[in-house]
């Protein structure tokens, strides 16, 4: 309770807040490539139930028909505006609706699109007894996962036999830590390796 409590204030105070940098980016969007302002995915949440996911856009129009991995910071298909955007998350501001509406929090494991959560284990779907979050363990660790893809002769199979377990590691980890503080510290040093970036 106390964590949803913390997770719906702080992300309707951040959507105040944030709204006139939400102005000025759905501009350098619309300006920069044609196409809708946000991009909608559907990913895979709590009780293993299916959500929309809310970003910017960051790439142009039918860039996932090409591949549902980013590879590199320089993947052909992001936009100018989606470059920056992506170097200091500002993407991903978008799913403080997410968390609002109950489909998010603030720390949990990244939620997953439903065709690499086929590759799970049975033990690995306890990671859906929590909600999925904007950071985390797994999301720290590999916070350059991008960087690692576009190095790779063959960037899926590195992401579904490399990655994915160990991301499962870390999000498995962290449903045995979890509390309220170990999410604080969580949130903290999100904030600043993003700083660092």
């Amino acid at each position: 309770m106390i964590k949803r409590c913390f997770d719906f204030t702080f992300a309707l105070i951040g959507l105040i807040l944030l709204f006139p940098l939400f102005i000025i980016i759905i501009i350098l969007i619309k300006f920069d490539s044609p196409g809708p302002v946000f991009f909608v995915q559907g990913r895979v949440g709590k009780n293993n139930k299916d959500f929309n996911i809310y970003k910017f856009r960051t790439m142009r129009v039918q860039s996932d028909s090409k591949g549902l991995l980013t590879i590199g910071n320089h993947d052909s298909r992001i936009t100018q505006s989606g470059y920056i955007l992506r170097r200091y998350k500002i993407d991903e501001f978008p799913q403080l609706i997410n968390i609002l509406k109950g489909d998010m929090s603030f720390v949990g494991p990244r939620p997953e699109l439903r065709y690499y959560v086929n590759f799970y284990s049975e033990d690995d779907l306890r990671i859906f007894q929590v909600r999925p979050g904007i950071t985390g363990l797994a999301s720290l660790k590999y916070r350059n996962e991008v960087e690692l893809l576009e190095k790779a002769d063959d960037p899926e199979k590195l992401f579904i036999e490399t990655i994915i377990p160990d991301k499962l590691k870390y999000n498995k980890e962290y449903i045995k830590k979890r509390d309220f503080f170990f999410d604080l510290k969580l949130i903290a040093l999100t904030i600043v390796k993003v700083i660092a970036k």
